[in-house]
């Protein structure tokens, strides 16, 4: 929809064009904020302004308003990505796949982009260079809900490939919303991986003054850089401030709050890691060194898996094909992992027919235990599994990755009770 005669006469006249910063009084009010596109879903007589807040808000602007223009557009140039390569400064290799995080401002418009290329991707955070070499690639620009096993696959190889041609450590910008599963999936593909594998996202975007973009990438660096640990990792805020992080297994970390910078927290463990503003870090406890062997993708995943979460009253028939026509089924129970009993006859069907049937627990802290109610026996005799303490998200990964990695059902019900990547636990850590 474009804008109504009276609105574009007035606009024209003040000499108004995307990306100027303009105050409009209307209405008894003023506002002031940067001119943003007029797009298909705005009224006719709305203007889009970009706020100081980092906030786009519309204004019906009045036939009687006046529009002034406080400043033109400014040009910011982005460098290229190439820089120079300093002695003694370990080597990172940026991963990008899309999300908040991966974006940057166009500061014509005042619009946030996914980041499209190598040098996008380096100068978001330009101080990086101060603490390491980097190089970049963008190998997908999605949002993280259109994460696909194929899409882990690509970029578990992509690591390995990195890792193994020289590369000190890989970071990778990803969208928050389902980088828990991203996680999961290259700790077991990725298995005993000899160098640090992290990824990191963005509660806010970088066009906002409360962005924890750029802070969530230092911190990542410099663990990269000084923490000397191995494995795939998740680096967050751990604080609603600037002046706390926390290092999460990939296995073990969840998304808490839809938008808070704090939102991700390690489940039934603690964090690896806390580092501080100045990159000072404090490990929990011990874990793998790096090494110099080599990084090893196995990247076989059956597909044929779905998750189920228990609910009151729910109708085993409902689910019936679904249940039967899958090669896995993770089932979050309630409290230690329980479902109604009119579930089990259709679990001992799912069995028979080769079916491996995984139970975990919706409540998350805490685990599985399936001896101690009638029901949680008869489950557990229909052959279901427990895994321990390990979240539901994890375990659906991890099924995946077992039944292709394995020749039978029984030996994928082996390699789900077995830990492999920190991600289940006999004994409460927190």
């Amino acid at each position: 929809m474009s804008y109504a005669q009276f609105l574009s006469s007035k606009l024209a006249a003040a000499g108004a064009v995307e990306g100027c910063m303009l105050t409009v009084a209307t209405g008894g009010r003023t506002y002031r904020g940067v001119l943003m596109p007029h797009h298909e879903f705005s009224g006719h007589d709305i203007v889009i302004l970009k706020v100081k807040s980092g906030y786009n808000i519309g204004i019906r602007v009045a036939a009687d308003a006046e529009i002034k223009v406080e400043s033109q557009p400014v040009e910011h140039h982005r460098p290229s990505e190439e820089g120079t390569v300093k002695p003694g400064l370990k080597n990172l290799v940026l991963i990008g796949t899309g999300g908040t995080i991966a974006s940057y401002v166009d500061y014509r418009t005042g619009a946030v982009h996914p980041a499209l290329s190598t040098a996008d991707m380096i100068n978001a955070v330009p101080e990086i260079r101060d603490v390491a070499n980097l190089k970049a690639q963008v190998l997908f620009s999605i949002f993280s809900e259109n994460m696909t096993v194929p899409h882990w696959q690509k970029l578990a190889q992509a690591v390995a490939d990195e890792l193994n041609a020289g590369a000190d450590a890989v970071i990778i910008p990803h969208g928050t919303d389902t980088m828990s599963y991203t996680a999961a999936a290259l700790s077991f593909m990725l298995g005993d991986v000899p160098k640090p594998v992290v990824l990191v996202g963005s509660q806010r975007s970088s066009d906002r003054p409360s962005s924890d973009a750029s802070s969530n990438l230092m911190a990542a660096a410099r663990f990269c850089v000084n923490g000397n640990r191995a494995g795939v990792f998740v680096v967050m805020h751990d604080t609603s401030g600037d002046d706390s992080f926390a290092v999460h297994c990939g296995t073990r970390v969840r998304k808490m709050h839809t938008s808070r910078r704090d939102a991700f927290h390690s489940i039934n463990v603690p964090p690896v890691a806390h580092l501080d503003r100045d990159g000072k870090i404090e490990f929990s406890g011990p874990g793998r060194a790096t090494s110099a062997a080599k990084a090893v993708a196995t990247t076989g995943m059956n597909q044929h898996v779905v998750l189920l979460q228990f609910y009151p009253g729910m109708d085993p028939e409902l689910f019936r094909d679904v249940i039967l026509k899958s090669k896995g089924v993770v089932i979050a129970g309630s409290g230690l992992g329980h479902v109604n009993e009119n579930m089990v006859p259709l679990i001992r069907e799912a069995d028979s027919r080769g079916t491996v049937v995984v139970i975990t627990s919706q409540c998350l802290n805490g685990r599985t235990n399936l001896n101690v109610y009638n029901t949680g026996r008869d489950m557990l005799a229909a052959g279901a599994v427990t895994v321990q303490d390990m979240l539901p998200e994890t375990a659906y990964v991890k099924l995946m990755w077992a039944l292709a990695n394995t020749n039978s059902p029984e030996a994928a019900k082996e390699v789900m009770r077995t830990p492999l990547a920190g991600e289940m636990g006999d004994r409460r850590l927190v």
